[in-house]
């Protein structure tokens, strides 16, 4: 049976690599962004033919969007196996100078909308007795940043917790929950958040003296979505480079 996947996030970086890749992996994609423009446009560049791609609207900040996803993803699909919780909001204002309403907004994207991607879709996979989600944490939710804001870093901690309580509570429903945190990725996020001048010092803090490979990345999605990995669930995959070792 040909298993279908939604990704949130997904019309540009980490999201897009991991739709591209379990495109390629068989897999039925359904493409959400914030910009249903970009979702089509990425959708657009993926799509062979076949059939296989969907971009939806989705915006994780209202619990609503993700209930409309899943129905819309029924209608064209008829099942859906896998989520991953990609999209998030980045910003790395100081923690000085961090607004109430700017903490509210990045926690409120980040973690909030997690905690309903597992909700609404966690639901649903338990009454089919079958489902694999994939959180994206980072390294800053295990180290408290570096590059990023003190939200950002908060907020993806509090993603490590959240994927621990929902793989407790759907494991006997066939349905793991795991997350992957990966450290500084050779994205455009990442060197927008790094200047030019600032790059050669943060290699030089990478024990390995690289950045990662958002493909890399995606390969370990695909393992953790596969049907095979069913002994592995409230675990955090990390893949930074040394950069934070247990």
């Amino acid at each position: 049976m040909t298993q279908t996947v939604l990704v949130t996030g997904a019309a540009a970086g980490l999201g897009n690599a991991i739709a591209a890749h379990l495109l390629k992996q068989g897999y039925q994609v359904v493409l959400t962004d914030v910009d249903l423009v970009r979702a089509r446009e990425a959708a657009d560049r993926l799509d062979d033919g076949q059939g296989r791609v969907l971009a939806l609207g989705l915006d994780i900040c209202q619990p609503q969007d993700f209930a409309k996803a899943l129905d819309a993803t029924l209608e064209r699909f008829g099942s859906l196996q896998v989520l991953v919780n990609n999209a998030a909001l980045t910003l790395a204002t100081p923690v000085m100078e961090i607004a109430v309403e700017e903490f509210d907004r990045v926690i409120a994207t980040n973690l909030r909308g997690t905690f309903v991607g597992c909700q609404t879709f966690g639901r649903y996979f338990a009454t089919r007795g079958y489902g694999r989600i994939i959180n994206l944490a980072s390294l800053a939710g295990q180290n408290g940043g570096t590059a990023s804001g003190a939200h950002y870093a908060a907020s993806k901690g509090g993603i490590l917790t959240l994927t621990k309580i929902f793989a407790r509570e759907l494991s006997k429903s066939g349905v793991t929950v795991n997350a992957i945190a990966p450290g500084p990725l050779d994205l455009p996020m990442v060197h927008a958040l790094v200047p030019e001048e600032k790059m050669p010092g943060l290699l030089q803090m990478i024990p390995v003296g690289q950045l990662g490979e958002a493909e890399f990345v995606a390969q370990a999605v695909a393992l953790l979505a596969s049907e095979q990995a069913s002994f592995v669930t409230g675990a955090t995959w990390d893949i930074n480079g040394g950069l934070f070792m247990r």
